[in-house]
């Protein structure tokens, strides 16, 4: 039965008992809020983002992707490259070329 409850994994806790147990919506969002405003960042930050970044980031980085994934709680480095494995010079070089190509230009300098 749903209880509009949010679970949380390992080692995270709102509340004095074990990990991973229900947590009340409400508490989630404010701790939420909390570290977003501690960070100064704007309201519609989205703390996934910034996972998302960090993740491509550390790819870019030739950081081990194995650890990437742990670090990231993923299940697998597979699904990790899959998801951030893009590179961000890669698609500046592809939309470059593409920007080139559209204004008649015949390569790049």
């Amino acid at each position: 039965m749903d209880h509009d409850l949010v679970f949380s994994r390992d080692g995270s806790k709102l509340y004095r008992g074990e990990a991973g147990g229900p947590q009340d919506p409400e508490k989630v969002s404010a701790r939420r809020r909390t570290a977003r405003n501690r960070r100064h960042l704007p309201e519609n930050f989205r703390l996934h983002d910034w996972r998302a970044s960090k993740i491509t980031n550390d790819l870019d980085n030739h950081e081990n992707p194995v650890e990437v994934s742990a670090n990231a709680r993923r299940h697998s480095p597979g699904y990790t490259m899959a998801r951030h494995g893009r590179r961000r010079a890669e698609g500046a070089k592809k939309l470059a070329a593409s920007s080139a190509a559209r204004i008649g230009l015949s390569s790049l300098v």
